[in-house]
C-alpha cells in the first residue's frame, strides 16, 4: 500500500506564491503518475495538476494554467506543486494522488486515481 502526506499549505496574501509536497512512502514511487486536486468550501474535488511516471507528460486545469507547476523528484519520493500568481478562489485544501496506471483520457477523474492524502489547506486572502 502507498501513503501519501502533504504538506507546505498555509495562509498567503494574493499574488503570492506556495510550494505544495506530496511524501509518498510504500512502494517505488516512480512507478506511480501523480496529480494535485482541490476542494474548496462547499464544492467538489476538482483536477488541478497531472504527471506521469516519466515526468514526461503535464497536464493542467485551465483555471490555473500557467501559474502552478508540478514536478516530480524521485530521489526524495516527493511529487510538488508550485503555485504563483495566487488569488482568493485558489482557496481550497490540495490533495495529492497517485496512481500506478493511466490511460492519459479520463487522467482529470477522481476515479483514476486510487491512492491519495489526507490534504493540506491553501488559503489565499484578498
Amino acid at each position: 500500500q502507498v501513503q501519501l502526506v502533504e504538506s507546505g499549505g498555509g495562509l498567503v496574501q494574493a499574488g503570492g506564491s506556495l510550494r505544495l509536497s506530496c511524501a509518498v512512502s510504500g512502494r517505488t514511487f516512480s512507478y506511480y503518475n501523480m496529480a494535485w486536486f482541490r476542494q474548496a468550501p462547499g464544492k467538489e474535488r476538482e483536477f488541478v495538476a497531472a504527471l506521469s511516471r516519466s515526468g514526461g507528460t503535464t497536464y493542467y486545469a485551465d483555471s490555473v494554467n500557467g501559474r502552478v507547476t508540478i514536478s516530480r523528484e524521485d530521489a526524495k519520493n516527493t511529487v510538488y506543486l508550485q503555485m504563483n500568481s495566487l488569488k482568493p478562489e485558489d482557496t481550497a485544501v490540495y490533495y495529492c494522488a497517485a496512481t500506478p496506471a493511466m490511460g492519459w483520457s479520463s487522467y482529470f477523474k477522481e476515479s483514476e486515481w486510487p491512492y491519495w492524502g489526507q490534504g493540506t489547506q491553501v488559503t489565499v486572502s484578498s
